[in-house]
């Protein structure tokens, strides 16, 4: 059977240290990282520090646009708001001027229509009472004549005697004067 030999060191042992930390390739690795460094650093602030500068230059431009259009909007809603409240206001009091005019409209009209009524009425309850004047006296004629003859009536049954028209008449006319 054939034995595999595996890890990790190559063959012969542990010989060197690791290449970052070797002391031999120290200086050329530090003046590789400073070129790289510097020219890296060149090409950050030559190259993408100018753009993402102009990015948040027009970021901010166009948040103070906004802002300014924001403002102008808000200060014309206020004005339009503003006269919307006072059209309101104004057609309040137009309303409540024409219910006051409309009432006192009404109210006189009905005042005009109650006089009329009652004059009506004032002139039925007048010829109303002249009929009634009128039936009390052809009422009391009647009543005289009916009188006159139940007196003669009652005359002749209590003394077997029939008055003269004109005694019986006389003695209703004497009892009606009382």
């Amino acid at each position: 059977m054939a034995t595999t030999n595996s890890h990790t060191e190559a063959p012969g042992g542990h010989k060197a240290a690791f290449p970052p930390f070797a002391r031999e390739t120290f200086a050329s690795q530090l003046f590789w990282l400073v070129l790289c460094f510097i020219l890296l650093y060149l090409l950050v602030s030559r190259l993408a520090l100018p753009r993402v500068g102009s990015i948040l230059e027009a970021r901010r431009g166009r948040i103070a646009a906004d802002f300014a259009e924001a403002t102008r909007l808000k200060d014309q809603t206020d004005v339009a708001l503003s006269d919307y409240e006072k059209s309101l206001i104004a057609a309040r009091t137009r309303a409540q001027s024409i219910a006051t005019e409309t009432r006192e409209r009404l109210n006189g009209e009905a005042e005009q229509s109650r006089k009329a009524l009652e004059e009506q009425l004032n002139a039925k309850l007048a010829e109303a009472d002249r009929a009634i004047a009128t039936s009390r006296t052809a009422a009391m004629t009647n009543v005289r004549s009916i009188a006159v003859e139940a007196a003669s009536a009652i005359v002749t049954q209590l003394i077997g005697n029939t008055p003269s028209q004109q005694t019986a008449a006389q003695a209703v006319d004497d009892v009606l004067k009382r």
